[in-house]
C-alpha cells in the first residue's frame, strides 16, 4: 500500500502504481491558494494522480484530509475539485482528520468534533459510499457500514474493535431498491494477517 501525497511524475507514476494494491492520497485542500502558500506545492498535480489511480488503474483508492480551522474546514463550498463532492472521481474511501496544533503550526485551534460530523454527512449525501472521521474519538464516524442498507459491520471506538461480522460473507439488504432483497459483497478483504508477496517481486 503507498501512502502518498500525490506528487509524482506520470511515468514513475504509472511504474510504481503497476505493482500496488491500494493507495491513500492526502488531498490537504481544495484550493490552489492552500498548497501554494502552505504545502509549495499545487492542487492540479494531485487531482491528476488521483484520477489516473480511479481511471487508469486497478488502485484500491482511498483519500484522506485533515481538515484545519480556518485554512480548509469551509465544509460549504462545494466545487467541482472539492473532494467532499460527488463529481470527482470516487475515492473508494475517505477519511477526515482533526488537526491538533504542533509543528511549525501552533496558532490554530483543533478541528472540532461537530465540523468532522457535518464534513461527513456531506460526502455521504454527495454519494461517498465509505465516510470515516479520524483524530477524535467518534464511533459512529468510525464505523463500516453496507451502503446499501446501513448494517453495520465494522464497529470502532478509536483504536478499539466494537463489533466485527467476519463469519457474514454477504451481508442480506432488506432496504434496498429497486429489489426488495439483495446480496451486498465485501468490496474488500480485512484482518490482522500476511499475506506472501508476488515471487516477482522478491527477486
Amino acid at each position: 500500500m503507498a501512502v502518498t501525497a500525490g506528487y509524482v511524475c506520470p511515468a514513475p507514476r504509472a511504474e510504481f502504481y503497476r505493482r500496488i494494491d491500494a493507495a491513500n492520497v492526502d488531498l490537504k485542500a481544495f484550493t490552489d491558494r492552500f498548497y501554494r502558500e502552505l504545502c509549495a506545492g499545487d492542487l492540479a498535480t494531485v487531482l491528476d494522480t488521483r484520477l489516473f489511480l480511479r481511471e487508469q488503474t486497478k488502485v484500491w483508492l482511498e483519500v484522506t484530509t485533515l481538515l484545519i480551522p480556518g485554512e480548509n474546514d469551509s465544509v460549504r463550498r462545494a466545487g467541482p475539485d472539492d473532494s467532499l463532492d460527488a463529481r470527482q472521481p470516487r475515492p473508494e474511501c475517505r477519511t477526515l482528520f482533526g488537526f491538533h496544533a504542533d509543528f511549525r503550526m501552533r496558532d490554530k485551534p483543533p478541528t472540532s468534533p461537530e465540523t468532522l460530523t457535518r464534513a461527513r454527512h456531506i460526502a455521504i449525501g454527495n454519494g461517498l459510499r465509505y465516510v470515516y472521521t479520524g483524530n477524535v474519538r467518534d464511533e459512529t464516524g468510525g464505523n463500516t457500514n453496507c451502503a446499501n442498507c446501513g448494517t453495520r459491520l465494522v464497529g470502532r471506538d478509536c483504536y478499539e474493535i466494537t463489533a466485527l461480522e467476519p463469519h457474514r460473507r454477504r451481508i442480506i439488504c432488506i432496504a434496498a431498491a429497486p429489489v426488495p432483497r439483495c446480496l451486498c459483497r465485501r468490496p474488500g478483504r480485512w484482518g490482522n494477517r500476511r499475506l506472501p508477496l508476488d515471487d516477482e517481486i522478491t527477486r
